[in-house]
């Protein structure tokens, strides 16, 4: 059996904090190397059979053995924060193997599958806060590792996360955009609860909606929560025109074929018109604002799955 590489007592892993968000983990790093730290980039470039992450999930582990992020379920991040600690005073790459095909016997992963972690210690920051730049104009970007060289560089964008010859690329897309029109109990909770899911969150009462429509791009939901068609009539039109992820609307079966007939006679096509999920959520029927705000919140989240899978 192999043993974990020994480290001196000053640097102990140790999560920093718990969060799986891209944003957050690169922010650490870029954090941390502006602080004179030393800083490695834990990455998955593999993954044999199951596993808990996607290709491209990361870790970043700084020099007093503080890190942040999820390569797995939780049952490896600690020895790849190890591993991590041991490239950056070597300070050189290292690809690590874990569960399936991996020479450490005592590292059983759940899913019984296998990874594959890439470990870069960083040697500027400046890709990253490329990438964060990037993200924060709400913009794709990604980070394109090479282990031949052992460098890291931005890239804007790459189209998808994986091995790209000899390279491997990892995307980043902007926080999921919630705009929410309406001003009632069930407007309120559903802002509560996409808050509380991390995403970015607008609510407009409909008084001037044209500010909240200028903000809507491919990587935001719009939800209209009105009991109104007129009112709801002028948000569908800028929402249908854009490129938004999920439009939903409330109301029921009839509500929603009138609201197809106003829509056909402004010029829209049964295509365009598909695109409304109504009556809004993934289950019918929800009567009360705490479980249709998880319904639409539910039915967003698989949209925006979908919409990340279809690159």
């Amino acid at each position: 059996m192999l043993q974990q590489p020994l480290l001196t007592e000053q640097a102990r892993p140790e999560a920093a904090f718990l969060t799986d968000d891209s944003t957050a983990i690169l922010r650490f790093a870029a954090q941390a190397l502006r602080a004179g730290m030393a800083v490695a980039l834990v990455t998955l470039v593999e993954i044999r059979g199951g596993s808990s992450r996607a290709l491209g999930a990361q870790m970043a582990v700084r020099d007093d053995g503080a890190y942040c992020g999820f390569v797995s379920g939780g049952c490896v991040e600690a020895a790849a924060a190890f591993e991590a600690l041991e490239a950056i005073a070597c300070g050189k790459d290292r690809l690590v193997k874990y569960g399936e095909g991996s020479p450490y016997f005592d590292i059983v992963l759940p899913c019984g599958g296998g990874i594959t972690l890439a470990i870069h210690p960083l040697r500027e920051a400046t890709p990253l806060l490329a990438v964060l730049n990037a993200l924060s104009q709400r913009k794709a970007a990604g980070l394109r590792y090479h282990p031949s060289t052992q460098t890291l560089q931005s890239v804007l964008p790459v189209q998808k996360t994986g091995w790209r010859d000899d390279v491997f690329d990892v995307r980043y897309t902007p926080c999921t955009q919630v705009i929410i029109f309406g001003r009632s109990v069930e407007a309120e909770a559903t802002a509560t609860i996409a808050r509380a899911a991390g995403y970015d969150v607008l609510v407009n009462d409909g008084i001037n909606p044209q500010t909240a429509c200028a903000q809507i791009d491919a990587d935001t939901a719009v939800i209209v929560l009105f009991h109104d068609l007129d009112r709801e009539l002028p948000v569908l039109d800028a929402a249908l025109s854009d490129a938004s992820f999920y439009i939903g609307a409330l109301g029921s079966q009839r509500t929603h074929a009138a609201r197809t007939a106003a829509l056909r006679e402004r010029g829209f096509s049964e295509r365009d018109i598909a695109r409304i999920k109504a009556p809004i959520g993934i289950f019918p029927k929800a009567r009360d604002a705490q479980s249709l705000a998880l319904s639409i919140l539910a039915d967003v989240a698989a949209a925006r799955l979908n919409h990340e899978a279809a690159g």
